[in-house]
């Protein structure tokens, strides 16, 4: 198969020229045809904390009902991060992580549905569910008490290939910007579904936190037609967070400046893992408002019951989300033209993506472009 190795920051535009002039020969491929994977090779973790190494490793069959992808890019989320650490402390080891994959389709099981080899998709957080519960069946797939993380107990996608159960590898839009797309499929169906359950063209909403998932709140926000206003500790962000929608910006760490805005919004996203002044935070909400959290902020968030009570306020949170929502969220990404500020790393350079990450100067998603 034909291997892209662009190096860091190289444009979107031109990695999607180069994208679209490999698709005839990838379709043409007899590798692609018969989904062979016997070279697959990963960059693997030994142990949290440690650099991955390249390795090859052997495969078992394919399931009945999963498909197999040949990973052309995959974003490094927040997440990959906080599993090679162990940081959550569910993480399996040897771990191979990257779990924002765009890819073809290069096998596919004989009880797979709806898909074809050589269709481009995409996978994200969830590689597989039971499909039979009540959440399954209900369409809260991502709620299932079965469902796989892609990276824990799993092969991930910093690999030649990865693999899903069908209904998890969702096609992509033909308008979508590929090569930029991988971290739609965690951070942007993070952000995008708590505005789609609850927000109105209408709401008044405020972001809080202006790095890899809350810049894409603020696009996503911005398009859906929401009154937008920003929330960021670092005020070096503040132009940059307009750029990407809002029309207002707030520090995040200026309390008195918080409690300006008593009353103010219908939806308020959390997107950090940071302390915050969270009273002050709460009093920012109007009647019926709602904040929801979808940032891991590991210490518990104090509430005062009657900031909720009297104000008929309510605290949420959400993780990723279904098959559907995911398809839905990348539809309306392509429509709007939306998409991740992201640099560009090949994925043979990922222990230094890893500590760009970790150093936190990332602006704002990192993805990692196969060269295997």
């Amino acid at each position: 198969m034909p291997i892209l190795t662009p190096s860091r920051n190289v444009p979107a535009t031109r990695l999607k020229e180069e994208q679209s002039a490999t698709d005839s020969a990838i379709q043409s491929s007899p590798r692609s045809r018969t989904g062979d994977a016997m070279n697959y090779r990963a960059w693997v973790a030994k142990a949290a904390k440690q650099p991955m190494t390249l390795e090859t490793i052997e495969r078992e069959p394919l399931g009945a009902e999963d498909v197999e992808i040949s990973v052309e890019h995959c974003g490094l989320c927040h997440s990959d991060l906080s599993v090679l650490n162990n940081d959550w402390g569910f993480s399996q080891y040897p771990a191979i992580l990257g779990h924002e994959v765009i890819g073809r389709i290069t096998a596919a099981g004989p009880n797979a549905k709806g898909l074809k080899v050589g269709q481009r998709v995409g996978v994200g957080w969830t590689s597989g569910s039971c499909m039979h519960c009540h959440e399954c069946m209900s369409g809260n797939h991502n709620l299932c008490p079965q469902a796989q993380a892609t990276i824990v107990g799993h092969r991930g996608g910093f690999a030649t290939h990865v693999r899903s159960h069908w209904a998890w590898a969702i096609p992509l839009p033909q308008k979508l910007n590929f090569p930029e797309a991988g971290p739609l499929l965690c951070g942007g169906i993070t952000v995008f579904a708590p505005l789609n359950m609850f927000a109105k063209p209408t709401s008044r909403v405020g972001i809080i936190g202006i790095g890899g998932l809350g810049h894409m709140a603020v696009k996503f926000a911005a398009a859906y037609g929401c009154d937008v206003t920003a929330f960021t500790s670092s005020e070096n962000k503040f132009d940059e967070a307009k750029g990407f929608g809002a029309k207002h910006v707030a520090s995040s760490k200026d309390s008195a400046a918080i409690k300006k805005l008593a009353g103010s919004f219908d939806l308020l996203i959390s997107t950090v893992n940071a302390t915050l002044d969270w009273d002050a935070m709460i009093g920012t909400l109007a009647p019926n408002g709602r904040l929801h959290v979808v940032g891991a902020v590991l210490e518990p968030i104090p509430v005062a019951a009657f900031s909720l009570i009297m104000g008929q306020r309510s605290i949420s949170g959400s993780p990723s989300g279904p098959p559907v929502a995911i398809g839905t969220m990348l539809d309306f990404a392509a429509r709007h033209d939306i998409a991740p500020q992201t640099e560009h790393f090949p994925m043979s350079a990922i222990n230094e993506a890893f500590a760009r990450l970790d150093s936190g100067k990332a602006r704002y998603r990192i993805v990692l472009d196969a060269d295997f």
